[in-house]
């Protein structure tokens, strides 16, 4: 199962006022359950990244930070034979730039036991 793109202002604007928030060490996660309007019926978990001016000045190493936090994903999910139907909007940390790409994936793991407990 491979993660589906997340686009447009107003989804991310309701996942911000109405998800909850996953903390893991390399990455923020706000999350919302069920499929974004415009992709109703459709299963698997839909991805957004985020990554502000904040983070690094560099317009380049905030791409490398968003291409990191979404190959972790893809990565770890594309094993998965099912699972819940998820809008996901990802925070990566500064800490994501430098960090091993294996604490990526297990901040991934970690936030998606958390989501199958629900």
């Amino acid at each position: 199962m491979l993660p589906q793109p997340l686009r447009g202002r107003k989804s991310v604007e309701r996942i911000r006022d109405k998800g909850e928030t996953f903390r893991g060490r390399h990455m923020f996660i706000t999350y919302l359950p069920g499929a974004p309007r415009t992709q109703f019926g459709k299963q698997g978990l839909f991805l957004g990244v985020v990554a502000s001016t904040k983070l690094h000045k560099s317009a380049v190493k905030r791409n490398r930070m968003r291409r990191r936090c979404r190959e972790a994903f893809r990565l770890t999910i594309k094993d998965e034979k099912t699972l819940p139907t998820y809008q996901l909007i990802i925070n990566p940390r500064r800490s994501s730039m430098e960090c091993e790409f294996g604490e990526l994936e297990e901040d991934v793991r970690r936030f998606l036991r958390h989501i199958k407990k629900y």
